[in-house]
């Protein structure tokens, strides 16, 4: 069983959300709070497998409660999607900085929402198409915003770079497998090789640092 909680200031995207899982098998929903004090000491109560949690909020933003729950080590299990209905560049960037495991904007599909609790649950890191687009313009576009290579990007072998651009351009465990011609199981040993490398939480984070430090991406 998932366990979930819900911060959100609108009454209403907590209602949508609570009749979207209550029905659904293999999610619990455990709390509800309307404002970022009040979610994370929710967050630290229950220690949800996964928190979806809204970007501008009373008290403490989104962003800052994520902070907060990815730097307690009693909170290592929790994983948090980003909801806004915002398509800001820089919420998208200080997320996945943050550590955010999925990045959602609330007009997704209901079956988006529910896709992307499963993944991130499931250890994976989930971003919407327009997401991936927005970070795809931002560092690979002509106003060339990436930095120089950075020096952690030297540690990993051809192999684990490859697998990570591969991880960048928005491939799957299995898409890479089989683009590589390799097992499944060896695509997560190279990346979780490249994570301990690059001291990355999770997918969403190797984007960031594929990106940034300008490791080509396939196309």
């Amino acid at each position: 069983m998932i366990s979930l909680v819900v911060v959100d200031d609108q009454p209403l995207v907590r209602m949508g959300l609570r009749m979207l899982v209550e029905d659904e098998d293999g999610i619990d929903l455990v709390g509800e709070a309307a404002d970022g004090p009040a979610g994370l000491a929710l967050i630290r109560r229950h220690r949800p497998r996964v928190a979806l949690l809204d970007v501008r909020m009373p008290g403490l933003d989104g962003i800052e409660v994520l902070r907060r729950v990815t730097a307690d080590p009693e909170l290592t299990g929790t994983r948090v999607i980003v909801l806004t209905s915002f398509d800001v560049d820089e919420y998208i960037f200080d997320a996945l900085r943050a550590g955010a495991s999925g990045f959602l904007l609330k007009s997704a599909e209901p079956a988006e929402m529910l896709h992307a609790v499963r993944v991130v649950a499931a250890g994976e890191a989930l971003l919407s198409p327009a997401v991936t687009r927005r970070v795809i313009g931002r560092f690979a576009g002509p106003a060339g915003g990436r930095d120089a290579p950075a020096p952690q990007l030297a540690a990993l072998t051809e192999r684990e770079r490859e697998v990570v651009g591969w991880v960048a351009a928005g491939l799957s465990n299995d898409e890479i497998a089989r683009r590589l011609v390799l097992s499944p199981a060896t695509v997560r040993t190279h990346l979780n090789r490249a994570m301990t490398k690059l001291h990355a939480r999770d997918r969403a984070q190797l984007v960031v640092f594929a990106y940034q430090g300008g490791l080509p991406i396939p196309g």
